[in-house]
């Protein structure tokens, strides 16, 4: 055996079983099954029983299709904050949830089932709903599980269980009695596809071309309003007061023209073909549109308020019929003429206008869209189709002034992804005042923390403006407003209350059905003819919005109101608002306390993902590829309260960084090869001065960390635990501590003290990162030396020692990494010019002035091992020779570095003259000498 072997087998060289390759793909799904063979999660809840709670809410993703990126996101950064706030020492539960029932599901089923009530009965096609959307369910949540979401994945909550179904219709008749409840006949988002009612939140706007037209209403009493106007006039012309609309087909159902009561408008007569006109126009816009229509020849008459052409009367402009001039505050000076078309059965403004003047809510378009039978000039059109007809027949009334085509944003179905329309039916909707919800939900609203901040001022805009809530859905697949209504009066049956406990009692037993098959007569006996049972179906925002009752207050595990619910930033109109006002309708106060958003994942050029664009990222592929954990630690290295990048190249950096995290963990843990903590580990107080600073430099940074997870800022998170292993660690304390690790005694000081500091940053490091690298925390936790509970996630953050007051603090190690770059960077010019291998062929000379020399010399001879050097001499900064280099960023400190001239030591490999001083090791240095047959090198400080 060779002298070199020989010495080899004394030095400590690192070693651990704790695998280099993550192979995450191959090994995560391995961990899952563990944890699930294991109960882990039920495990959990018995180790955080007593413990303050901490609820996350979850809002339930819909049950059709595989999870995408987005889905990916959302629950990753659930997983986080569940993670998190166990390791804070609260009790977290996590129960996940799905949205079941509504038209997405009804349209899978309805292509392998046909329509219900056409192919196959009602209920049939409801079971099936039921197979399709828990077959989805099923597997969506293997995806999850597979992300290392951690929850009760046993027990979920599903909109659809009978229970549940049951709940929501018990809410619903508390927010009756809360007096929140009416029937009208309203304008709603209807989408002739869908052939329903339409919720806000499934409502998106595209562009659209639409006809741009302006039309003549014909003033039936003249001579009246040229007085109001002040103006003479002999000729024959006719007086018309011009709308502006993009929805000629609502022209049938027109009952008034709106101005607004504080606009001046104008009396314009105008000249063009030899004929003459007069025309009311708001006086902002009279020029716009005279030059829209082509009239270069006019005359102002006179002028007047809108307030005083109030309840004159116009002729339609094709039926015989006259509509008033009413007043409104929605008409603006914007665009178009400053009179506005107003057909209440067709929007909402027009609505609520209607209302003050008692107009006809008048829809003559059925819920395919077309016009309904007896409807003059246009029965059975559709109604875009019917545009050009509408056109048609105002040219023939010499009412179209102008028409021209026009781009513009329009309400699309999102479903779809075509235009629809507003169209009054008798419907159910939540009142936002009768009985005073909007209020409340304002001050709800105001008491509750929005992260980021913009969402308050978001959620408070979305509220002031909303329509009443149409909860009403014309579909199958649904859960029932189970109400009867009396045939005549239309009034809700005055023992509401109890026979909803009694449908929701029979729900509860066996589902939605139970109410769909039921006869009226088995719950209100001999009165059962005189009233109808409700065959609508609720809005499914209203299923998923009363979760807070189904679920928050149903779950013994949870409690009221939830800490936080967290969804896409597209929710402020969704499942945020429709939680908000049934909570505050029945709670008087929100399910929430903090609400905070995600916004959406974009490609690294920033466009959106679509199929179309070839630019989707499956998590599915990124899971069988690179693993669940790089997927998490690319959600948690981004600020994900604005658009959120993913590529190819983003997840390859994210690697890059998880394989310098793991590398550190790697490194650390084979240097605490043969350390037991209970026998081996040192008090602070026994530690060298550099292990006890990088233990501290990991506390005050375990706070740091601690405090950016409880605000929710995941990627500081990242940064600082990245930067803790690239930086602190890697780029120097691991660096520096090599040499004593491996050369001194195994059980000196020296290398207690550096195992020591290794295992405390080893246990909080592991607990750090456990609620984003989730498996690779578990695993490291398995290799960290001593006695440890079966998972990190069963600890809290780590409690270090308690810190010693020195002269080597963090400002005192600050400076002298300052000199060890300067040090390296002149040894690395000599290292590529081939006159040195490594650091330790040279030797460095150091010029300071009296402060910089003290700071040093505190290190003595140790000075060398921090600068990885085999020679460090330090002297007045008044003897630097003409070529020392001088140090950026730090006055009173010159260098030189040259090659030592000393033999190398065959153990060591630093050079040192005493080298060949032993005759029995000629080889070794006067250290590596006494390390192997003496009673072994002291250190004092690193």
């Amino acid at each position: 055996m060779s002298k070199n072997t020989i010495y080899k087998d004394t030095l400590n060289l690192p070693k651990t079983k704790f695998a280099m390759k993550a192979n995450l793909a191959q090994r995560e799904p391995g961990m899952l099954a563990q944890w699930e063979e294991q109960g882990f999660y039920q495990q959990l809840r018995e180790k955080a029983a007593g413990r303050p709670k901490f609820i996350l809410h979850d809002g339930p993703p819909y049950a059709n299709g595989n999870i995408h990126i987005g889905h990916a996101v959302n629950k990753i950064l659930k997983d986080i904050i569940i993670k998190s706030q166990t390791l804070g020492g609260y009790d977290a539960p996590y129960i996940p949830g799905w949205d079941c029932h509504g038209l997405p599901i009804e349209l899978n089923v309805e292509k392998k089932m046909g329509k219900a009530g056409v192919k196959v009965d009602a209920k049939t096609f409801r079971n099936g709903c039921r197979d399709y959307a828990r077959k989805q369910v099923e597997g969506q949540k293997e995806d999850f599980k597979r992300l290392g979401v951690m929850g009760d994945w046993d027990n979920p909550y599903l909109t659809m269980d009978f229970n549940f179904e049951a709940n929501i219709i018990r809410t619903l008749g508390k927010i009756i009695d809360k007096g929140h409840l009416h029937k009208g006949s309203k304008p709603v988002h209807w989408c002739t596809a869908c052939g329903s009612a339409l919720a806000e939140a499934e409502v998106e706007y595209e562009d659209k071309k639409s006809p741009a037209i302006d039309v003549r209403f014909k003033v039936l009493d003249k001579t009246a309003v040229l007085k109001l106007f002040a103006a003479q006039d002999d000729s024959e012309s006719a007086i018309n007061a011009v709308i502006w609309t993009t929805t000629p087909w609502t022209l049938p159902a027109n009952q008034a023209v709106a101005l607004h009561a504080d606009f001046d408008y104008v009396l314009v007569k105008t000249v063009a073909n030899e004929k003459s006109e007069l025309l009311i126009l708001a006086e902002d816009l009279y020029e716009s549109a005279l030059q829209r229509y082509g009239v270069a020849d006019y005359e102002l008459l006179g002028r007047c308020k809108g307030a005083q052409l109030e309840h004159q009367q116009l002729q339609h402009p094709f039926y015989d019929r006259q509509v008033p001039i009413i007043l409104g505050d929605h008409v603006t000076a914007d665009s178009g003429t400053g009179a506005v078309h107003t057909a209440p059965g067709h929007g909402q403004e027009d609505y609520a206008v209607g209302l003050k003047y008692n107009l006809e809510v008048d829809n003559p378009v059925g819920a395919n869209g077309c016009f309904v039978s007896g409807t003059p000039l246009f029965e059975g059109q559709f109604v875009f189709k019917a545009n050009p007809l509408v056109l048609d027949v105002l040219k023939e009334n010499n009412a179209l002034l102008h028409h021209e085509e026009m781009l513009h944003s329009y309400p699309h179905c999102w479903r779809h992804k075509q235009p629809i329309i507003f169209r009054a039916t008798p419907q159910w909707f939540i009142s936002m005042d009768q009985a005073g919800l909007r209020n409340l939900a304002t001050k709800a609203a105001e008491k509750t923390v929005w992260l980021p901040d913009w969402g308050k001022a978001r959620i408070e805009g979305m509220l002031e403006n909303r329509p009443d809530w149409c909860i009403s859905r014309q579909r199958t697949w649904g859960v029932p407003i189970a109400l009867f209504v009396h045939n005549e009066t239309q009034e809700l049956h005055p023992d509401t209350a109890n026979l909803i406990e009694q449908v929701a009692q029979r729900v509860a037993k066996n589902g939605i059905d139970a109410w769909f098959e039921a006869d009226a007569a088995e719950f209100i006996g001999a009165d059962a003819e005189q009233y109808s049972k409700v065959t609508d179906t609720l809005d499914v925002w209203f299923d998923s919005g009363v979760t807070h009752a189904c679920v928050i207050k149903e779950r013994e595990e949870l409690q009221f109101p939830a800490d936080l619910y967290l969804e896409g930033s597209d929710q402020h109109r969704g499942w945020f608002q429709s939680s908000l006002l049934t909570s505050v309708a029945v709670n008087d106060v929100a399910p929430y306390k903090e609400v905070l958003t995600h916004g959406f994942v974009v490609d690294a050029k920033g466009k959106k993902m679509s199929k179309s664009q070839g630019n989707v990222i499956s998590p599915q592929k990124i899971m069988k590829t690179l693993g669940a954990d790089i997927l998490r630690l690319w959600v948690s290295s981004t600020d994900y309260t604005g658009e959120v990048s993913v590529s190819d190249e983003i997840l390859k950096r994210t690697a890059d960084a998880y394989r310098r995290i793991r590398n550190t963990a790697r490194f650390m843990l084979a240097n605490m090869d043969g350390f037991e903590p209970l026998e081996n580990a040192l008090p602070v107080e026994k530690m060298l001065p550099l292990d006890r600073w990088i233990t501290v430099k990991a506390e005050f940074l375990q706070q740091d960390i601690i405090a950016a997870y409880e605000q929710y800022d995941f990627h500081i998170v990242y940064q600082k635990v990245h930067n803790f292993c690239a930086m602190d660690l890697g780029a120097f304390y691991l660096d520096v501590i090599k040499d004593r690790q491996y050369t001194t005694q195994e059980d000196s000081i020296a290398r207690r003290s550096a195992q020591t500091a290794l295992h405390h940053i080893s246990e909080a490091m592991t607990r750090w990162i456990a609620p984003i690298l989730s498996f690779t925390a578990e695993e490291l936790w398995r290799f960290i030396p001593g006695e440890h509970t079966d998972s990190v996630f069963f600890e809290t953050w780590y409690a270090f020692p308690p810190e010693i007051k020195e002269e080597m603090d963090d400002d005192y190690w600050q400076q002298v990494l300052k000199v060890r770059v300067a040090c390296s960077k002149e040894m690395e010019k000599l290292r590529v010019d081939k006159t040195i291998g490594s650091s330790l062929d040279a030797e460095v000379d150091l010029y300071c002035d009296a402060a910089m020399k003290s700071i040093l010399s505190k290190l003595e001879d140790e000075l060398r091992f921090v600068l990885i050097t085999s020679s460090v001499r330090l002297h007045d900064l008044a003897d630097k020779p003409d070529n020392a280099v001088t140090i950026d960023n730090l006055d009173g400190v010159a260098l030189t570095v040259k090659a030592s001239e000393h033999k190398k030591c065959a153990r060591c490999w630093h050079h040192r003259e005493d080298v060949g001083s032993n005759s029995e090791h000629p080889e070794l240095c006067g250290r590596c000498v006494d390390n192997v047959t003496g009673e072994g090198e002291v250190r004092h400080y690193a």
